[in-house]
Formats: structure tokens, sequence, C-alpha cells
């Protein structure tokens, strides 16, 4: 099964809230593998403005730490899945995280 995952970057590990990161992270998965990647740059952040940015990227899941429940409402709005509060971690080693069933989520870090 295809899917493109990204995830919110700073300094190249995952970004604590996704609307101030500096890059994301999208990768290209098929049967359980990173077939792809690349670090992206997404233009200025605005409200309510990158979750229509990365569903033009192709993206159907995001990994993010924090993020604002207006953000969720609109990532819903473009069935692309959220997993919310995953650890400070290399993006690579969250995907895999997640391909393995391991990727541990908590609370959002987001409180707006």
């Amino acid at each position: 099964m295809k899917k493109r995952i990204a995830i919110p970057t700073e300094s190249g590990v995952l970004c604590s809230h996704f609307g101030h990161c500096e890059s994301f992270y999208i990768a290209d998965v098929e049967d359980n593998k990173i077939i792809s990647s690349s670090f992206v740059t997404p233009p200025a952040h605005e409200p309510g403005l990158y979750p229509a940015w990365i569903k033009q990227q192709g993206v159907n899941e995001v990994i993010c730490g924090g993020i604002g429940e207006q953000a969720k409402v609109l990532f819903a709005a473009q069935s692309i899945t959220l997993y919310i509060g995953a650890d400070m971690k290399d993006p690579e080693k969250l995907i895999q995280d997640h391909l393995n069933n391991s990727l541990k989520t908590g609370q959002n870090a987001c409180n707006h």
C-alpha cells in the first residue's frame, strides 16, 4: 500500500509546534518501506494554509507534536490522518516507528 507521510521539522527533528516548522519531511512509503523522501520548505505560515498545502503535496498522513484545534478540523476536512503528540526525533525514525506500529503519541503540545 502506498502512502505519503509528512512531518513538520525544525533543525532536522520533529518540530513541537506544527505551525512554526521550518520545513516538512515528506516520505513516500510503499510495502512498509520508505522509498523516497525530502525536506520541503512550506509557504509562509498563515492560519489555515498548511492543511490545504499539505494535501496539494499528496500527503495522506501527518505525524506531529502539537497542533491547533482549527488545524485539526481542517486536516479532517482534507481526509488527512493525524498522529499527535509524537516525540521530537529524527523524522525517518518516527516513520519507521509508525510503520512498525511502535509510534508513541501522547498529549498535544499545542494549547490554542
